[in-house]
C-alpha cells in the first residue's frame, strides 16, 4: 500500500518535513558523560616529620570574568573552606590523634588566640557512624588543633599568593543563603537613575561647570570677594549665580526622582522564593544568588535563573525573549532529566548541592556550568548549558509555572552586562557655546589688558596732576594686574549669567509641550508621550540618523495569516474589502468565503485539501485549552507556523490535540487523527525551492514577496512502503550518529524531500505599526537615514524592510554575510572601492545589509573604519542579529567617526544600550514593557510619533533656542559693551556707569521675560506645513540658524549698538543735562538714560526677531519695559533710605521731568533698529532661504509652494523606474530556529492533564 508524505518546503530557504501515518520509531538519547574537574584540596602528611602539603586542582574550562571575580581573602573564609575539605579528606581517628599533637606543640609554643571567628559545631559534616568517642578529646583540643594548623598553613598560602588569587568561577550553594554569605555576591538592586545620595552633588557641580559660563562665573564671583579689587557689590554675581545652580538642581532631582520612582516599582515587584518547606512572597530586591524561585506563566524572570523543573513534561518550559534580542518567537528551555523531578515542596527541601558557575558575563547566547548535587549514593556532577539557563526580562509563556535556581542578580544579569550606564549627553548647540564661550572670555581678557595699559598711558601722561594718589608709593607691576582682575570683573557681564537658567526653564516648558501634545497621546493603551530629559530637547531639530529597532518597534509582534496561493489561485482573507478600498487593482484574488466553495466543487478541491491538511498538521506547535474555555490556544516555537495553524483553523481544518506519536485535526466538525512518523528538521542551510514549479503559482509567490510578505510553499509527494522502509533506516542510523550527525540528517532528508507535487504557496503578513512606511518616508525625505538594527534573521529583516519601504524595487543590495574575518575585510574594500565611484544620485539607490557574525568583525579597529565609510554611503542599512552591544558600538562608532546627531529608538531590554548610547534615546511604551522607555530620554507610544517629535517639535525647540542663545549674547554685548566705551572718558579708573544692582537686574528681570517667550512660545512655521514640507527639517541638520557665523554676526551686532549708543548719547549729555532751576542732571542721569536706551533697543529687536505674537510675547516684550519704568521710581526712592545704591537719590524729578530723556529713548533705539530693518528686509527680498518662501504661504495663504528639490526628486523617481540598474532580491523569509523540535512534540501529550503537580504553596507576605 502507497503511504502519502506532506511536506512543507521554505520557497528558497527550507522548512520542516513531517512524514504520516508510517510505523512508530523508538528514538535513542543519547548522554554525554562531561568531566568536570572541582576545585578540591588534597592533604597529606608523614607521620611527624613533614609539613602537611596542598593541591589545588582547578576548572580550566570556565572563562574568567573581568568583571567579577570572588577572591578569597580573609581568614573567615579560608577557616571554613579547609575544614571542609580537612574533614573530606582526614580519618577521624587520624584527625584526633593529630589535634593532641598540634594541641601539645602550640601550648609549649604560645597560647593561642580564640578571638579567630569558629564555625559552629566543628564535627557537624563528619559521619558520625565512623566517630569512635574519645572523651580526652574536648572543644579546647580541636578549637587549638584548627588554630595552631592553620597558622602552619597560612604562611605556605602567603608564599603561594592564595589570597590574591582568582577563581575562574563562581560557587553557588543551593538554596542556602548562609554558606553564599560569605561570597558577598551582588544583590538584585537594579538602579537606572543618575544620581544617588552620594553621586549627586560631585556630579551635578561636574556637569554645571563643564558649562564654561558657570565656570567663568565662579571665577568672577571669587574676585568679587577681593577687597579693594572689585568695582561692584561683592555678591551681585554669586548670588544670581547659585539661584541658577539652585534652580537647575530642583530640575535635576524632579527628574531623576521619576526615574527613582519607576525603578522602585520594580524593585518591589514580587516573585515567589522556596524558604524551609514552602514558598513565600519576596520583593526582587530581596532576591539572593542561590534562592529556588518559582515564576509562572506570563510573568518575568526576576534574575538569571538556571532551570530545575517545570510543569512540562521533561522539564521543558517556553520563554519569550523579545525584550534581549528582539525575537518573538518562542524559545523552547529544558531542565536536566536529575532535576526535572523536583516538582514538589518535600522533593524541593531535600534539594542541596552547589552550582560551580562561570562569572558574569554579557553572551546572551552562551552559558558554562557544573551542578554538583548532593545524593544519596554521593555527589553526582552534571553539565549546565544555555538550555537551562532563564534570563532576566524574558517572558515565561504557555508554561504554568517553573523553578529555577538564582545564579546571577542585580547588575550581574546578563541583560544589565548589556546595557550601558547612563552618561552625560551635551548637545551640539551646548558645545558650539561652550566653545565660543572661551573666545568670549579671551575678548574678555584682551578688553581688560587694554583698560588696564591705558591706565598706565593715562596715568603717565597726566602724572603731575594725580599726585593725590599717591601712584609713586604702589607696586606698578602688581597695580597692572590688580587692575586687569577689575577690569574682568567690570565686563564679565559680556556672558549673560542667567544665559543657563533661561535654557533649562525653556527646556522644561518645550517638554512639557510635547507632553501635552495630544497628537502623540496613544489613546487605545492610554500612553501619552513622555519628555524625562528636557536637556536634550534641541537636538530632535538636529537629526541625521535614525537607529531603530525592529521588533515592537516598527512591527507589532503579531503574524497574519493573509494569502494563500492554491491551484494557480490566490485567495487572501477579506479581499472585498481590500479591493474596494484599492479599486484600480486587478480582480484576480478571491476571499477567502471562495476558497470554502472550492473545496467542496472545484476541479483543485483535492489540492485545496491536501494543503489545508499539510497547514494543520505539518508543524511542531502544541495546542492548549485553558480550563473552561473552548477556545485553542497555540503554542509556537515559530510565529510563523502559529500563523498557518491558526488560518488553517479559521479554514476549517482546526488542529486539536498531540500526542506523541499522532495530531488530531477537526475537518469541518469531523475529527480525525494522523500519525507522526518522523519530522525531517529546519535547517538554515538547507534552501531549496522543488523543481515541479507551476507559472502562476510562481507568480503569486513572486507578489507576496514583493509586498513584504513572509512567503513558504506547500509541497507533497506518494512514496511507497519499501522506500519509506529504506529511507526509515537511514534516517535512524543518521540521528543516531556521533560525528556530523546535522550533516548526515541533511543528506538524509534530501534524499526524500525530492520529486515533490508542489500544492501551493502562503504569505504571512508581519504587521507593522500604523504609519510606519509613511513615517519612515517622510524622515527619509526630511534627510534623514534610516538604519534598522535588529536580532531577528535576515530574510524577516529584509521583509519588515520592503513593507517599510526602506528598501524599494529599484534598490542594489549590498549583503554582507562572510566566514572570515579577511573575506568580510576584502568585500567591504571592494564593495567600498565600487561605491565610491557612484554619483550622489546612486548611491541613493544602495541599501546595505550585514549579520551579526559578520558585524562582529566589521566593527574591529582595523575594519571599522571601511565599514562606516561603507554604510554612510547607502540609503538604507539593516543590521540582523545584532547583540545588545553590538547596536551599541555601530551607534558609537558612527558618533566617532561622523560627529552627526543620532537618534536611537526601540523598545525593548535589547535597545537600552542602543539608546543610552545615541545623542537622543527614544524609548516606546509598549508590549514589551518598559525597560526601554525607563532607560531613554523621551518615551512615545507608537513609531509614528517619531514624525511629528522631530519634524515640528524637534524644528520648533531647535530654532526657539538657537535664537534665544544669540539673542541673550546680543543683549549682554549691547550693555556692557558701553561700560568698555565709558572707560575711555573716566580715565580706565574701572568706574561704573550704571548702578550695581541696575546691572544685575538687567538679566534677571529686564530682559529676563523676552527670551522666555521666544524660546517657549515662538513658531517660525506652523505645524502643519513643517508636517508638508519635511524638507524644512535640514535647517537644523545644517544648523542653519545656529553656527559660529550667526553667532559672532549677533555679537558684532551688540557691538554695533552699544557704539551707537553710548557715542550718540554722550554727545546728547555733553554739556551734561540743564534743569529748571539751574543745577544739572549728573553722572548718574546721563547712566540711567543709557541704560533706558539700552533697555529699549534689545527689546525691540525681540520684537524685530519674533515671528509669531500671543498674548504672552506681548506681555513679555512691551511688558518688560513697562516694569522697567515702574521700578525705576520705586526703586530710587527705597533704596536710599535702606543705605543702599545712594546715587540714585534725588535722580527721580530730574530724569522724569525731561524732554531730553524721553527723546533720547525713543529716538536712538529706532536709530539702531533701522539698520537692522533694513538688512532683514534685503535677505527675505533678494536672498530669501526654503523656509522664507513657505512662511509667505503661511503669511499670504497663497498656492502652495512646490522646491526645486521636490521636482527634480521626482524626475529622477520617473527615470529610475524606466531604467532600473538591478532587480530586487526577494525577501522570502520562514522564522523557524535551527534547533530540534522532534524530541519536543514526542514528549507532549496534549490529551492529559498538565502543570498541576505542585502542592498549593503559602503566599506569606515576607
Amino acid at each position: 500500500m502507497n503511504k502519502k508524505t506532506l511536506c512543507s518546503i521554505e520557497n528558497e530557504q527550507g522548512h520542516s518535513l513531517v512524514d504520516l501515518e508510517r510505523s512508530s520509531l523508538d528514538l535513542q538519547q543519547l548522554s554525554m558523560d562531561v568531566e568536570s574537574s572541582t576545585f578540591d584540596h588534597i592533604i597529606s602528611e608523614d607521620a611527624e616529620t613533614r609539613e602537611p602539603t596542598i593541591t589545588d586542582f582547578n576548572d580550566t574550562s570556565y572563562s574568567e570574568s573581568e568583571n567579577c571575580n570572588n577572591i578569597q581573602t580573609d581568614e573567615l573564609t579560608f577557616t571554613k573552606e579547609f575544614n571542609k575539605c580537612f574533614f573530606r579528606c582526614i580519618s577521624i581517628g587520624q584527625f584526633i590523634n593529630r589535634s593532641r599533637k598540634a594541641n601539645q606543640n602550640i601550648s609549649n609554643s604560645e597560647q593561642v588566640n580564640t578571638n579567630y571567628p569558629t564555625e559552629e559545631p566543628l564535627l557537624e559534616n563528619c559521619n558520625k557512624k565512623n566517630i569512635k568517642k574519645d572523651e580526652t578529646h574536648s572543644k579546647k583540643h580541636s578549637i587549638a588543633y584548627r588554630f595552631g594548623l592553620y597558622r602552619k598553613f597560612s604562611s605556605y598560602f602567603q608564599k603561594q599568593s592564595f589570597q590574591k588569587k582568582k577563581l575562574n568561577y563562581r560557587i553557588i550553594y543551593l538554596n542556602n543563603r548562609f554558606k553564599n554569605a560569605p561570597f558577598n555576591y551582588c544583590n538584585n538592586y537594579v538602579s537606572t537613575t543618575k544620581y544617588n545620595i552620594a553621586t549627586f552633588l560631585p556630579k551635578f557641580l561636574f556637569e554645571q561647570f563643564s558649562k564654561y559660563a558657570n565656570l567663568f562665573f565662579l571665577f568672577t564671583s571669587c574676585i568679587q570677594q577681593i577687597h579693594n579689587i572689585s568695582p561692584t557689590n561683592r555678591w551681585t554675581t554669586i548670588g544670581p549665580l547659585i539661584v541658577v545652580l539652585l534652580i537647575s538642581a530642583f530640575k535635576e532631582l524632579i527628574e531623576d526622582f521619576k526615574r527613582r520612582s519607576q525603578d522602585k516599582e520594580l524593585n518591589q515587584s514580587e516573585a515567589y522564593t522556596f524558604e524551609k518547606t514552602s514558598f513565600i512572597i519576596r520583593k526582587w530586591v530581596n532576591i539572593c544568588v542561590g534562592d529556588i524561585v518559582r515564576v509562572e506563566s506570563g510573568q518575568i524572570f526576576p534574575a538569571d535563573l538556571v532551570l530545575i523543573s517545570s510543569s512540562e513534561p521533561e522539564g521543558l518550559c517556553y520563554i519569550e525573549t523579545s525584550n534581549l534580542d528582539g525575537e518573538t518567537n518562542l524559545k523552547i528551555k529544558q531542565s536536566l532529566p536529575e532535576t526535572s523531578s523536583f516538582i514538589s515542596h518535600r522533593i524541593l527541601a531535600q534539594l542541596s548541592g552547589e552550582i560551580h558557575s562561570e562569572h558574569p558575563n554579557n553572551s546572551l547566547y552562551t552559558y558554562e556550568a557544573t551542578i554538583i548535587l548532593n545524593t544519596d549514593v554521593g555527589k553526582r556532577e552534571l553539565p549546565l548549558t544555555a538550555d537551562q539557563l532563564l534570563l532576566r526580562g524574558a517572558f515565561l509563556r504557555n508554561t504554568s509555572w517553573i523553578y529555577g535556581i538564582v545564579v546571577f542578580t542585580g547588575h550581574e544579569t546578563k541583560l544589565m552586562k548589556n546595557t550601558t550606564s547612563s552618561h552625560i549627553k551635551q548637545t551640539a548647540i551646548e558645545k558650539i557655546v561652550n566653545i565660543q564661550i572661551i573666545f568670549l572670555f579671551c575678548m574678555l581678557i584682551v578688553l581688560s589688558l587694554a583698560s588696564s595699559i591705558g591706565l598706565i598711558i593715562k596715568q603717565h601722561l597726566h602724572e603731575k596732576n594725580l599726585g593725590y594718589l599717591y601712584l609713586e608709593k604702589k607696586n606698578k607691576v602688581k597695580t597692572f594686574f590688580l587692575n586687569i582682575l577689575t577690569f574682568c570683573v567690570l565686563y564679565s557681564n559680556l556672558v549673560p549669567i542667567s544665559l543657563f537658567v533661561t535654557i533649562e526653564l525653556v527646556k522644561y516648558a518645550q517638554a512639557q509641550l510635547i507632553n501635552n501634545d495630544l497628537d502623540m497621546y496613544y489613546e487605545r493603551d492610554d500612553i501619552p508621550t513622555i519628555c524625562r530629559t528636557s536637556n536634550l530637547v534641541e537636538e530632535l531639530g538636529q537629526v541625521e540618523y535614525i537607529f531603530t529597532d525592529k521588533t515592537g518597534t516598527l512591527t507589532c509582534n503579531q503574524m497574519e495569516f493573509c494569502k494563500l496561493s492554491i491551484a494557480g489561485i490566490s485567495y487572501m482573507d477579506n479581499a472585498d474589502k481590500k479591493l474596494i478600498l484599492n479599486p484600480h487593482q486587478k480582480c484576480d484574488i478571491f476571499d477567502f468565503k471562495q476558497l470554502n466553495k472550492n473545496l467542496h466543487s472545484h476541479k483543485s478541491k483535492n489540492i485545496i485539501h491536501n494543503a489545508l491538511i499539510l497547514l494543520a498538521t505539518c508543524h511542531t506547535v502544541i495546542p492548549e485549552k485553558i480550563d473552561g474555555q473552548d477556545d485553542i490556544i497555540y503554542q509556537a516555537a515559530s510565529p510563523d507556523e502559529g500563523a498557518l495553524v491558526k488560518g488553517a483553523a479559521k479554514l476549517g481544518y482546526i488542529f486539536t490535540k498531540r500526542r506523541p506519536r499522532s495530531v488530531f485535526v477537526s475537518i469541518q466538525g469531523e475529527e480525525h487523527e494522523f500519525r507522526v512518523l518522523n519530522i525531517c528538521e529546519f535547517n538554515s542551510s538547507r534552501k531549496r525551492m522543488s523543481a515541479q514549479i507551476h507559472e502562476k503559482t510562481l507568480q503569486h509567490l513572486e507578489d507576496y514577496a514583493i509586498s513584504g510578505l513572509r512567503t513558504l510553499c506547500l509541497a507533497m509527494r506518494e512514496i511507497s512502503e519499501k522506500e519509506y522502509q529504506e529511507w526509515s533506516i537511514m534516517y535512524d542510523e543518521a540521528s543516531t550518529s556521533i560525528n556530523n550527525r546535522t550533516a548526515q540528517l541533511d543528506k538524509v532528508s534530501e534524499l526524500i524531500e525530492k520529486e515533490l507535487f508542489l500544492l501551493g504557496a502562503t504569505a504571512i503578513e508581519d504587521k507593522l505599526q500604523d504609519g510606519v512606511p509613511e513615517t519612515i518616508h517622510t524622515l527619509q525625505l526630511a534627510g534623514i537615514k534610516v538604519w534598522v538594527l535588529t536580532g531577528d534573521h535576515k530574510e524577516t529583516a529584509i521583509n519588515v524592510g520592503i513593507s517599510c519601504k526602506l528598501i524599494t524595487e529599484d534598490m542594489n543590495i549590498i549583503i554582507i554575510n562572510g566566514e572570515t574575518k579577511k573575506k568580510i575585510s576584502d568585500y567591504i574594500t571592494k564593495k567600498l572601492k565600487y561605491v565610491k565611484n557612484k554619483t550622489k544620485i546612486e548611491t541613493e539607490t544602495l541599501a546595505l545589509i550585514i549579520d551579526g557574525y559578520s558585524l562582529a568583525y566589521a566593527l574591529e579597529k582595523d575594519i571599522e573604519k571601511k565599514f562606516i565609510n561603507l554604510a554612510v554611503l547607502c540609503r538604507t542599512v539593516i543590521c540582523c542579529r545584532a547583540s545588545p552591544l553590538q547596536k551599541a558600538l555601530v551607534v558609537t562608532l558612527i558618533k566617532k567617526h561622523l560627529k552627526a546627531t543620532l537618534l536611537a529608538i526601540g523598545d525593548g531590554s535589547n535597545d537600552i544600550s542602543m539608546i543610552q548610547a545615541a545623542n537622543v534615546g527614544i524609548g516606546i511604551s509598549g508590549t514589551e514593557g518598559l525597560q526601554a522607555a525607563r532607560s531613554a530620554d523621551i518615551a512615545i507610544g507608537q513609531f509614528r510619533y517619531l514624525k511629528k517629535l522631530l519634524l515640528v517639535h524637534g524644528a520648533w525647540s531647535y530654532q526657539r533656542l538657537s535664537k534665544l542663545i544669540l539673542y541673550s549674547f546680543y543683549k549682554n554685548i549691547s550693555l556692557h559693551m558701553t561700560q568698555f566705551w565709558y572707560a575711555f572718558n573716566n580715565g580706565f579708573s574701572g568706574q561704573v556707569i550704571f548702578e550695581s544692582w541696575t546691572i544685575s537686574f538687567y538679566n534677571v528681570f529686564f530682559t529676563f521675560l523676552p527670551p522666555i517667550a521666544i524660546g517657549v512660545f515662538d513658531q517660525f512655521l506652523s505645524a502643519r506645513l513643517l508636517n508638508r514640507y519635511p524638507q524644512l527639517y535640514k535647517l537644523g541638520q545644517f544648523k542653519t540658524f545656529f553656527n559660529v557665523k550667526s553667532f559672532w554676526s549677533w555679537i558684532a551686532n551688540g557691538f554695533y549698538h552699544s557704539l551707537i549708543l553710548y557715542f550718540t548719547s554722550k554727545y546728547i549729555f555733553k554739556n551734561d543735562l540743564p534743569q529748571a532751576d539751574g543745577k544739572i542732571g549728573g553722572h548718574w542721569v546721563w547712566g540711567t538714560t543709557l541704560y533706558a536706551t539700552v533697555l529699549a533697543t534689545v527689546l525691540g529687536k525681540a520684537a524685530l526677531i519674533i515671528n509669531s505674537w500671543t498674548t504672552y510675547t506681548i506681555l513679555a516684550i512691551p511688558g518688560s519695559f513697562i516694569i522697567w519704568l515702574t521700578f525705576l521710581p520705586i526703586y530710587t526712592i527705597i533704596a536710599p533710605k535702606l543705605g543702599i545704591s545712594v546715587e540714585y537719590y534725588g535722580i527721580n524729578s530730574r530724569l522724569y521731568t525731561s524732554l531730553v530723556f524721553w527723546a533720547t529713548i525713543l529716538i536712538l533705539p529706532t536709530l539702531c533698529l533701522l539698520r537692522d530693518f533694513a538688512w532683514k528686509y534685503y535677505k527675505r527680498s533678494y536672498y530669501p532661504q526654503a523656509y522664507h518662501r513657505i512662511q509667505e504661504i503661511q503669511k499670504l495663504s497663497t498656492t502652495e509652494y512646490k522646491s526645486k528639490t521636490e521636482l527634480f526628486q521626482k524626475t529622477v523617481r520617473k527615470v529610475r523606474n524606466i531604467q532600473r540598474i538591478s532587480k530586487l532580491q526577494r525577501g522570502y523569509a520562514f522564522s523557524q530556529g535551527d534547533s530540534g523540535q522532534t524530541k519536543l512534540i514526542r514528549a507532549y501529550d496534549t490529551t492529559r492533564e498538565r502543570g498541576k503537580y505542585e502542592v498549593e504553596y503559602h503566599q506569606t507576605p515576607e
